[in-house]
């Protein structure tokens, strides 16, 4: 249930974001949906292999790296998802950092304290 909550979440947060930035576009919530369980499964798969490699970087630039990969991963979110666009790198670096505060806020407010 918990994962339903947090994927439910992710995508009213990012649909919201989407009416906020206007570099980042979704057909709708339904897309918001899908672009949540995409990027829950790629933050599964394939942001541990980007870290790993990034890990060099990332502690050379004292984490910021990580803010790189996290928008990369919005970027390979947007190649699979049709009904969605992100105009560019910039735009998915911060639609990325926007989504991690807000969602970060969001969950911990429905966070059950376990």
């Amino acid at each position: 249930m918990n994962l339903i909550i947090r994927l439910l979440v992710t995508a009213i947060v990012a649909f919201l974001l989407t009416k906020i930035l206007p570099g980042v576009h979704f057909d709708g919530f339904s897309t918001a949906i899908i672009f949540a369980i995409v990027l829950g499964l790629l933050n599964l798969i394939v942001k541990p292999i980007l870290s790993l490699f990034g890990l060099p970087l990332t502690i050379i630039t004292l984490g910021f790296f990580a803010l790189v990969i996290n928008a990369i991963i919005i970027l390979i979110a947007d190649y699979f998802i049709d009904s969605m666009m992100v105009d560019g790198f910039w735009w998915a670096f911060i639609f990325s950092i926007a989504l991690s505060v807000v969602t970060s806020l969001a969950n911990s407010m429905f966070s059950d304290g376990d």
